[in-house]
């Protein structure tokens, strides 16, 4: 079996026995809790997609490793092509759902560890890259979903991992067995990990000789002994358990959640080790990851800057102000700034090149600019999505008030706008606004636009480091006829 329907992938969840927490309470049944069933949904989708023959291409390939056809999340990226159509995949699937679908960090995951513990492996004769290769095939073979996992609470950020207060703020490995190693910390900001079979977990910078128990690449099951996830709050997120929500949830079907994540000495066997002290192989592995995902946000955040830019534009109509020259201005800006920032995505892709392992790499330096772009325009995309919304958009009555005997007249009243469009439906496109902008979308959206794979500042490092700004000095010396 290599490729799941979405049904199947929603009942092999069922048979998980994860450790989840939400509100201080846990969460017996995470795939039928309100909270987190959208967050479901949007995994499922890159399910369902992948069993549309009008998608085939883009939601499906063919394993290097097995031959067979698979989910092209699972993939290792053989070509520039492949990387384009990643991208392209990528905003489809922000088109259908709205909001993110948490299959991309391991799929990024896949495509550095295997890199890298290539190379690991030519240099110090382990054992890395067919323990890399055997678990990729379990994943592709059952078309599972992996979280990467990467970053670490980190603690005081001026001290290196083995130098903080509490040796477990990076996660490390407390004890080495025959048979394994035990771990202990946490991964942060973890995307989708309640909707994972397994997680993927990384070093999440670049380490030094003193930092060797933190150096450590595994996977384990979610839902191996000692994990517990902890469910981040998001803005609006409880309206989804309120009775017969519908109006007010906004995106109603979809979601994503993040959680804190903590492996309480938790057992990796030796088979499921893919970096285990070599302390100086853990920068390229975070570069190497950091650039693919960077690539990602080319076409995720595009797919839902899609349907934003959609959203504002019927607000528009129904406000009745869509024929305003500053409002085709607005959404114009918003078309072109979405645009670039899919053009950087396909770009990146088109320059990328094989690494040593066979595996295609984007080009680095066209990564971070896009990721730098990534972290600027969807904020002026919701500037302007907002300012094209209104104010309403963060002060309508709520959808009890609506239905209210009582009080329901004056919101039906009130709140039209143009007359041939519903009340309910003006209140539905502004629901939708404001969850992309401010509420539980806005995680997959604005801010995570800012903060996901890595800061503003750590895009700026990338491209300086990468920029050639020596190469750059000498051809505007030789062409002002200057000699060194």
């Amino acid at each position: 079996m290599s490729l799941m329907t979405g049904e199947e992938y929603v009942e092999s969840l069922r048979k998980l026995k994860l450790n989840v927490y939400y509100l201080g309470e846990k969460i017996d049944n995470p795939v039928d809790n309100p909270v987190l069933r959208p967050s479901l949904n949007s995994v499922k989708m890159t399910y369902d997609l992948a069993q549309e023959a009008e998608y085939e291409d883009l939601m499906t390939t063919t394993s290097n490793i097995t031959g067979e056809k698979i989910n092209r999340f699972t993939n290792l990226h053989q070509s520039s092509e492949d990387l384009v159509k990643k991208v392209k995949m990528q905003r489809l699937c922000g088109q259908k759902t709205a909001a993110c679908f948490q299959r991309c960090v391991g799929m990024d995951s896949f495509n550095a560890v295997y890199s890298t513990t290539f190379e690991i492996d030519k240099e110090y004769n382990t054992n890395y890259f067919e323990n890399f290769k055997k678990f990729l095939t379990y994943v592709q073979k059952n078309d599972l979903t992996v979280d990467g996992a990467m970053t670490d609470p980190k603690g005081d950020r001026g001290l290196s991992p083995s130098k903080q207060a509490d040796p477990d703020l990076y996660l490390r490995v407390v004890e080495r067995r025959e048979d394994g190693v035990v771990v202990r910390g946490a991964k942060a900001h973890q995307t989708g990990i309640c909707n994972s079979h397994e997680v993927l977990v990384m070093p999440t910078i670049a380490m030094r000789p003193d930092d060797k128990d933190y150096a450590i690449a595994f996977s384990v099951p979610t839902d191996a002994e000692g994990i517990t996830m902890i469910i981040g709050r998001q803005s609006c997120d409880t309206r989804k358990m309120e009775k017969d929500a519908d109006i007010d949830v906004g995106n109603k079907e979809f979601g994503g959640v993040e959680a804190l994540v903590v492996f309480d000495d938790v057992f990796v066997p030796n088979d499921r080790i893919f970096l285990n002290g070599e302390t100086e192989y853990a920068g390229m592995l975070v570069e190497r990851f950091a650039g693919y995902h960077r690539q990602s946000y080319g076409g995720c955040k595009v797919g839902v800057g899609d349907v934003l830019i959609g959203a504002a534009a019927v607000a528009a109509d129904y406000n009745g102000a869509a024929k305003a020259s500053h409002i085709k201005d607005k959404l114009i800006e918003m078309m072109h700034l979405n645009e670039t920032l899919y053009a950087c995505g396909i770009a990146c892709s088109a320059e990328g090149h094989a690494t040593k392992a066979g595996n295609y790499q984007i080009d680095l330096l066209l990564a971070n600019v896009c990721k730098q772009n990534i972290t600027r325009f969807p904020y002026e995309i919701v500037r302007l999505a907002e300012d094209i919304a209104g104010g309403l958009m963060v002060t309508m009555p709520s959808e009890k008030d609506y239905k209210s005997p009582e009080v329901g007249k004056y919101v039906e009243k009130y709140l039209v706008g143009v007359a041939s469009v519903p009340v309910e439906d003006r209140m539905k496109i502004l629901r939708l606004l404001e969850n992309i902008c401010l509420g539980t979308a806005a995680v997959g959206y604005r801010t995570e636009s800012m903060h996901g794979a890595g800061s503003p500042q750590a895009q700026r490092i990338m491209i300086s480091r990468q920029g050639n700004l020596a190469h750059k000095k000498k051809l505007a010396k030789k062409i002002a006829r200057i000699e060194d």
